[in-house]
């Protein structure tokens, strides 16, 4: 039996299966002797086979290889991964400007690895209804700058209900994942897009609220069909995971672009003559906040903190 693993919750994992129902399975100990270096080894949006037994005790035998995944360094093990999803046809990164900051550093850092892993992210610039002059003038050239790159940007604001038809549309017939910093207001935009979804995504909290112990639930829903939404706690941080220093350039698309003009083919962009990265950069065709970005990546590497085990 086939299906789609639509929730983790510890160490269950609820599975829907192609005929439609929902089974709660286990993983087998052999998936930690598989050379699987991550944290969670099956992940939500996993295509994934299952054994289930005279007992009705249901295992996951099988991960069938993904078309993508969201992957960060783990938190508390520097040479572990953590994947939020996989197989996701897109991801909205919901950002604010204030109410609280969301960091350009955590943005270009979940971009560079969106790009690694091949997912399509379009920024959300949420809370716009309690900027200030200042903050809107950032928004504006935040926005600005990430269309240039190639970055699809939308202007949202729950409380006035602005861009959520535009979220929603981009959401039909996809598998999407909303991501971002806590108190971005994820919640709020799946209460606004989908009601029903959100109840479900507050009956989870509450659940977590009154346990022993805090735990992490990643959800997939339904939110119009064949239409699912996965829903994520809030990240904190976002390391880098298994790029070698040579290839972080790629994931800056418009430092790519240039790279093919510079003078040496292994050019790092930080030093070299004949650097078209950093030619651009002093002519102010890159922003020097991706280029600060692009050098904190590099210097996770020159440190080892987030090195994958060799």
């Amino acid at each position: 039996m086939q299906g789609v693993v639509i929730k983790s919750a510890g160490s269950v994992y609820t599975v829907r299966t192609d005929t439609g129902s929902m089974v709660d399975c286990h993983i087998k100990g052999n998936f930690r002797l598989k050379g699987i270096k991550s944290t969670n080894p099956v992940v939500v949006g996993d295509n994934v086979r299952l054994d289930i037994r005279e007992d009705g005790t249901a295992y996951i035998v099988e991960i069938f290889t993904r078309k993508n995944c969201i992957v960060r360094k783990a938190s508390n093990l520097s040479k572990q991964s953590h994947i939020l999803a996989s197989n996701l046809d897109l991801c909205f990164l919901i950002v604010t400007i204030n109410h609280p900051a969301t960091s350009t550093t955590f943005i270009d850092r979940f971009l560079a690895s969106a790009e690694a892993y091949r997912v399509p992210v379009q920024l959300v610039f949420n809370k716009t209804d309690l900027y200030g002059d200042e903050d809107n003038e950032e928004l504006d050239y935040l926005v600005a700058l990430y269309r240039s790159i190639g970055y699809k940007c939308i202007k949202t604001s729950v409380e006035q209900g602005v861009g959520m038809e535009q979220l929603k549309e981009a959401m039909k017939g996809k598998v999407s994942l909303l991501a971002g910093n806590s108190g971005v207001g994820k919640s709020s935009i799946v209460n606004a897009i989908s009601p029903e979804t959100a109840a479900k995504v507050g009956e989870i909290s509450r659940i977590h609220d009154t346990g022993m112990h805090t735990t992490t639930y990643t959800e997939m829903f339904e939110i119009m069909p064949d239409s699912y939404l996965v829903d994520t706690p809030g990240v904190k941080g976002f390391g880098s995971y298994d790029m070698e220093i040579e290839e972080i350039a790629h994931y800056f698309i418009e430092f790519f672009e240039l790279s093919a003009e510079c003078k040496y083919g292994n050019c790092t962009h930080t030093h070299e003559p004949g650097c078209a990265v950093l030619a651009a950069l002093e002519e102010g065709r890159i922003a020097p906040s991706r280029y600060q970005s692009y050098l904190s990546m590099l210097e996770d590497k020159d440190e080892g903190k987030y090195r994958a085990a060799e």
